[in-house]
């Protein structure tokens, strides 16, 4: 997605902008893309697949029961495309931005959507990567590195439920200090036992499930250490679903009772998210994820438990992501303007689309996200983020066990949130 963290007065016009340029740079009418020969339904993995083999030899990879399958590609980003729990028939979780794929490139960022795919951040600040040093941080100067926007990865190992991926890079930040990064992915598809473990559930046998996890290891390949003068990294995990009109994300936290939400958490990313698409009390908040309105939401390391979660009543499908944030850790700011403090980011994010002032819109979909600390490391040193990801289908009442279990919510609570 489009993170343009301006949450002020240049936010409409920056906005409108990003969607003329993107309209007139391969992101236009859903019509522009080529639609697979296919017999597969729209929605679903197969259709999703077929789509995708038009532009890229993807790798689909699979749990032991064959069903729980994803689509991972290294020629985009290093990124899991989708991933189903019913084969080639079953409904395909993640979204695909079937539009951006004709081209041309655009000159700010590629969205081609995609369930789960690593950037580096930050976006803004002191430190940021997508500004050149000394530029104002407006949206004519704002680039995403070609080195996590456009360029391929390389597979060093593959297995049929497994591959590992490496990306050199060589980035200047804010502060014009020169970074040489080499990153590595492994993504894993995980079987019913692996889930098991990783979750603490025994799941009922009429749950389905696909579950991957993915560990992604940032190393300084330069002869400086990146230090709070100097500026680094961080990796940045993003989750690209679709969405109906049921969709809540659910974010659990530590327990904040006596403090003020607004120590919690941020709301006002794209200016401050409508009080009635939000709901929260001391270890919880709801937020609508309809597709309707743009918003973004942020939770402190301080405050930010393991796992985040989404539930689509609609189509009865629970999503989890879980990841290992540190509370005593710095989290870069990523806000556009150098104003705030450098590390006064937040571990863990989601977002919901919505139109622009002019109807025009990229989704719907929405986003749940995971941010690593900042990188201080030593020449040769390394830093790694795990982000997994789980989508559970199947009867509510067994759905709703996994929910009190991981989220600490019923599903009843989540469907009620906005009523």
């Amino acid at each position: 997605m489009i993170k343009l963290h301006t949450g002020g007065k240049y936010f409409n016009s920056i906005m409108a902008t990003v969607m003329a340029l993107t309209s007139c740079t391969g992101s236009g009418s859903q019509e522009a893309s080529r639609p697979p020969d296919t017999s597969y339904q729209k929605g679903s993995f197969g259709y999703d697949l077929t789509f995708l083999k038009q532009y890229d030899s993807v790798i689909v990879l699979k749990s032991d029961n064959e069903n729980s399958q994803i689509i991972v590609s290294a020629k985009y980003q290093g990124k899991v495309f989708t991933s189903t729990t019913d084969g080639n028939d079953g409904f395909s979780f993640g979204w695909v931005n079937y539009k951006a794929f004709d081209g041309p490139l655009d000159a700010h960022m590629n969205a081609y959507g995609g369930e789960n795919r690593l950037w580096l951040g930050p976006e803004g600040g002191r430190f940021s990567l997508y500004f050149k040093p000394g530029d104002s941080m407006v949206f004519n100067n704002w680039k995403t590195p070609a080195a996590f926007d456009t360029e391929p990865w390389t597979v060093t190992a593959q297995s049929g439920s497994s591959v590992t991926m490496q990306k050199d890079m060589s980035l200047v930040n804010y502060q014009n200090t020169p970074l040489q990064i080499a990153v590595t992915r492994v993504i894993d598809v995980l079987s019913a036992g692996d889930i098991n473990r990783n979750t603490g559930l025994a799941l009922d046998p009429g749950v389905k499930v696909v579950g991957y996890q993915t560990t992604n290891t940032l190393t300084n390949t330069g002869k400086a250490a990146w230090t709070e003068t100097t500026g680094m990294p961080c990796i940045w995990m993003l989750d690209m679903m679709k969405n109906t009109p049921s969709t809540v994300v659910v974010v659990p936290y530590k327990n904040a009772k006596g403090a003020s939400f607004e120590a919690v958490g941020t709301t006002n990313y794209f200016g401050e998210i409508p009080a009635d698409r939000l709901r929260h009390d001391d270890d919880k908040v709801f937020f609508k994820a309809d597709g309707k309105s743009r918003g973004k939401l942020g939770i402190k390391p301080t405050y930010t438990k393991p796992v985040i979660g989404s539930y689509d009543a609609e189509n009865k499908i629970l999503t989890i992501a879980m990841f290992e944030p540190e509370a005593s850790a710095k989290y870069l700011n990523q806000e556009w303007g150098t104003t705030k403090p450098s590390f006064s980011g937040d571990a863990v994010n989601a977002y919901n689309d919505g139109p622009l002032e002019d109807g025009s819109q990229m989704g719907p979909f929405y986003e749940i996200e995971s941010v690593s600390p900042a990188a201080f490391l030593a020449p040769a040193a390394s830093l790694a983020h795990k982000h997994a990801v789980y989508h559970f289908t199947g009867e509510e009442k067994a759905l709703d066990l996994i929910s009190r279990r991981l989220l600490g919510v019923t599903l009843n609570d989540i469907q009620n949130a906005f009523k």
